[in-house]
């Protein structure tokens, strides 16, 4: 894999961190600026919206710039709104800062995506995104403990002070490793664009990721309730294991970008199945703790196993100059999927069978993924010889 793949995943992790690095930080955030934490939660969900309306507002206003231009002014938009983070003297302007710091999120991982498949042999295109994907999960893993442990020591200010020198220092390495494109890009059609966008496929597609993903955050947002109320650990011991969750991520990511190289349709059938499988028998373990544990082990990688070859599947949908419209459009549908999951679980916690119940009621929804990816396969199927796929982008050198 070539240097600058490690460049956007040096911007990845910086993305990775912002994102979630609020949920270690509540407390503190909600003393200092006098809110509720129910309040400061929202953070998460204002930023999780920020990203699905940036993606494609960000996308189409950077379509007229080279790839590697809009990667550094995006990680430059990032850069600044931490920094603002950091100075909010209130609640309204910390969340105005949250949501300008999401605006960068969708698109640098669309755009990233289309640049990493540039970047190496078609092959070996699925397991670039993967490599790009590592800063996401390497985040959960290093980036958000450290984060919190340095705002709790030091303030919630400085972890973002932090997070904004990680993107300056991701400006910088981007700027140095990714190559530029040899050719000028083509002039934007955002109408031909968002026609490809609007094929059946492509939105077959998107909600796939949608479906895949809420399964996933149904289980995920409640985890630290389950973990106390039904498992029985101490609130102390919740971190550790999270700690096991962050190393089946890094693991699921890399082994399904490898697998999708290989039979792309495949993978994603085969892991949103996986999906299903663990989150369907995590039911019948959660009162044992060492099989909870292992458990939500496996959920990290089956989780993560669907990230690259969900976001490949969507760019062999798009055609041609679509791709990075159709790319960061993916990225807003797994941040609805988190929003959609987060609401599902608290229907089933408040209004349905309760607490228990919420993971196997998840397992239903990758299970509903599955049915729309075979709809999708059997659309392929039906297409014309000249209605497939274009997955050729500008050379880079």
């Amino acid at each position: 894999m070539p240097l600058a793949l490690y460049a956007l995943t040096a911007g990845a992790f910086g993305i990775g961190v912002t994102e979630f690095i609020i949920m270690g930080l509540l407390l503190e955030v909600g003393a200092d600026l006098g809110v509720s934490i129910a309040a400061a939660g929202l953070l998460i969900s204002g930023y999780a919206l920020g990203v699905v309306a940036g993606a494609p507002v960000m996308t189409v206003l950077t379509a007229r710039w080279p790839r590697k231009t809009a990667l550094l002014g995006l990680m430059v938009i990032f850069t600044i709104g931490n920094a603002a983070c950091a100075l909010a003297p209130n609640y309204a302007l910390l969340m105005a800062a949250r949501v300008l710091t999401a605006l960068a999120h969708g698109t640098f991982f669309g755009v990233g995506s289309v640049v990493a498949t540039g970047l190496v042999a078609p092959h070996k295109r699925a397991s670039a995104i993967a490599v790009m994907f590592t800063g996401l999960t390497v985040a959960s893993v290093l980036g958000v403990p450290f984060g919190t442990w340095l705002g709790q020591a030091y303030g919630w200010r400085a972890s973002f002070w932090a997070v904004a020198a990680v993107g300056l220092l991701a400006v910088l390495v981007i700027a140095l490793a990714v190559p530029g494109e040899r050719a000028a890009p083509p002039a934007p059609d955002l109408r031909r664009d968002l026609r490809a966008l609007m094929r059946r496929p492509v939105l077959l597609g998107l909600l796939t990721t949608v479906l895949g993903y809420a399964g996933v955050f149904a289980v995920f947002t409640y985890i630290a309730p389950i973990l106390t109320q039904i498992t029985g650990f101490a609130d102390s011991a919740v971190s550790p294991i999270l700690l096991v969750f962050g190393v089946g991520l890094v693991a699921g990511n890399l082994l399904g970008g490898k697998l999708a190289d290989r039979h792309l349709q495949a993978t994603v059938l085969g892991s949103m199945l996986a999906l299903a499988v663990v989150l369907g028998l995590m039911s019948f373990v959660l009162h044992s703790k060492v099989l909870s544990v292992i458990f939500i082990g496996l959920l990290g990688v089956a989780a993560f196993a669907t990230v690259a070859p969900l976001q490949m599947w969507v760019l062999e949908r798009a055609s041609g100059a679509g791709q990075s419209l159709a790319s960061s459009f993916n990225i807003a549908a797994f941040n609805l999927g988190n929003a959609i999951g987060a609401w599902l679980g608290g229907v089933v916690i408040t209004r349905g069978p309760g607490l228990g119940a919420v993971t196997w009621v998840a397992a239903l929804v990758p299970v509903a993924a599955v049915a729309v990816a075979l709809l999708a396969i059997r659309l392929d199927r039906g297409m014309p010889a000249d209605g497939g796929v274009n997955l050729a982008s500008p050379p880079l050198h």
